[in-house]
């Protein structure tokens, strides 16, 4: 079922804009994870021995993942079922192995707008006519799932959302997810589910893994975004067992395998998910509180919709139609990093990531506003 490339691959906007700028900054408030942690942390937060680490054999790791972290994923995210578990190189590596896999040229593939590049830019790789969904939302849920269950007919080959939503962090009901996994099974879609920010929440408990019930879904999950373990890039896909299959043959051309010692690491991550994820929480509800206040402040020339889930919001700049040369001035003279409007198509927005230490989201904040203040009556 793996396809030949039938175009390059187009650039990624977001990753161009961060690719440098994300190491040359002084203030980072443009990311869309929780802050991260260092290695002793996770090692005394998940009370690992450090004889593990020492004793780790530098072998080469089962394509599927080692056994070990296989369970502590099934264990924690897919209902014990480990022949539903691909561990991957982050969720990246998962979405480029199901898209490369499952899709072909001519498919038609649905993707919310504004979203993040991948299952988009992938699709449109292979050769797949890519259909946009332009999501709505207020007070962080989505206002118009109807309209997306409504684009789902005979000729759909996939659905790719992630909700909690990247940028926005508007989601969905539990019941307007079984009717998009209806809309999918009444003509037998494939459903990619971008689950990064699914226990980032905080009016709500996390929706359930489609995966777990909708045979032709495939859920992706990470340790970058709740978990602040962005570098260890370990990520996990769960879905059918056929599926899975498929995806290791084109797995072997790509990267075989993950290192047993990030398996190591993250397996201990994983079995101890909630010491991690409690404390960045707590955080992020108090800074998404401080943004909240921040808003308000200056209101008008900033107005966002507060997300329900995840660690960014997509703010609008009001007076300043194109964010792109304000964000980069905002780098160049005052050192903090946004993510302008245009990598997600609303170049009047940016991406403000409010997951990171408290003390860098206020000074980000201040200097954002200082500099708005200065063009709150002109265009840049």
């Amino acid at each position: 079922m793996t396809t030949a490339e039938a175009n390059p691959l187009p650039r990624a906007r977001l990753e161009d804009w961060l690719r440098d700028r994300y190491f040359d900054t002084s203030v980072d408030i443009s990311g869309s994870g929780v802050q991260d942690y260092t290695l002793g942390e996770v090692l005394d937060l998940a009370g690992a021995p450090t004889a593990d680490l020492r004793e780790l054999v530098f072998r080469d790791s089962h394509s599927l993942g080692g056994p070990e972290l296989r369970e502590a994923i099934a264990r924690r995210f897919a209902g014990g079922r480990t022949d539903l578990v691909m561990a991957t190189q982050g969720s990246s590596e998962g979405i480029y192995l199901a898209a490369r896999t499952l899709l072909r040229p001519g498919d038609e593939i649905v993707v919310p707008g504004p979203g993040y590049h991948s299952p988009s830019l992938l699709a449109e790789s292979i050769g797949c006519r890519v259909r946009t969904w332009e999501l709505g939302h207020r007070d962080g849920a989505v206002s118009n799932v109807d309209e997306l269950v409504a684009m789902i007919g005979p000729g759909t080959r996939a659905v790719a959302v992630n909700f909690p939503h990247n940028p926005t962090g508007a989601t969905i009901t539990p019941e307007e997810q079984r009717a998009l996994v209806d809309a999918c099974d009444s003509v037998g879609a494939y459903l990619f589910w971008d689950g990064a920010f699914t226990h980032l929440t905080y009016d709500r408990p996390p929706l359930p893994d489609p995966a777990l019930a909708y045979p032709r879904a495939l859920s992706f999950g990470t340790l970058s975004k709740g978990y602040g373990l962005p570098g260890l890039r370990v990520g996990w896909c769960l879905a059918h067992p056929e599926v899975l299959a498929e995806c290791v043959r084109l797995r072997d051309y790509v990267s075989l395998a993950l290192s047993p010692l990030t398996e190591l690491v993250a397996r201990h991550a994983i079995e101890h998910a909630d010491a991690l994820l409690a404390p960045r929480l707590a955080q992020a509800t108090r800074n998404r509180a401080l943004v909240g206040d921040w808003v308000a402040e200056h209101t008008p020339l900033v107005r966002w919709e507060r997300p329900a889930g995840g660690v960014a919001a997509l703010p609008e700049l009001t007076a300043i139609p194109d964010t792109e040369p304000f964000a980069e001035e905002l780098l160049r003279t005052h050192g903090v990093l946004v993510v302008p409007g245009t990598c997600f198509g609303r170049p009047g927005h940016i991406r403000l990531g409010f997951g990171g230490p408290t003390n860098d989201l206020r000074q980000g904040l201040q200097r954002l506003a200082d500099l708005l203040s200065t063009r709150g009556g002109r265009h840049v």
